[in-house]
């Protein structure tokens, strides 16, 4: 039972849920003179909560020495942060005013969604060839191994 979802929905009456684009990292690739460059998978849009942290989040942060803006966001389905042993880093989540989020911590993850730490990244998207208005684009982001 997804307890989840019936607090969603009395949650997004007071935060409305939006539409993010979300690009889950496949690893890298390693050019001629050693530079990596990341690689992600072709993007799914799930829809999205996104929170402030509670102080305990900025605790566990803290902990992990990731600074700059965060922001929580709770997704349906599943997100990586970094994983060393597979080589990938962390998701991508781009949001509907074109704000590029690096997923850099899970805080929760359950079987049909999920709750992430994100910091702010310096990238700048076009938004004219991302589709946010259509209810087709919107997803579950696709539970990863």
């Amino acid at each position: 039972m997804n307890l989840h979802s019936l607090a969603r929905g009395l949650i997004a009456s007071v935060n409305p849920e939006a539409i993010c684009l979300l690009q889950t990292s496949t690893g890298y690739t390693t050019a001629a003179g050693g530079r990596q460059t990341p690689s992600y998978n072709a993007p799914v849009y799930p829809s999205a909560q996104v929170q402030s942290l509670s102080t305990q989040d900025l605790r566990q942060l803290d902990a992990l020495s990731i600074q700059g803006s965060s922001r929580k966001i709770y997704l349906n389905g599943a997100v990586n942060a970094i994983v060393r042993v597979s080589a990938k880093g962390g998701d991508l989540i781009t949001l509907a005013d074109g704000t590029v989020w690096l997923t850099t911590a899970v805080l929760e993850q359950w079987d049909d969604w999920c709750c992430v730490a994100v910091t702010l990244q310096d990238d700048v998207v076009d938004l004219q060839n991302l589709d946010f208005s259509n209810p087709a684009n919107s997803m579950y982001a696709p539970l990863v191994a």
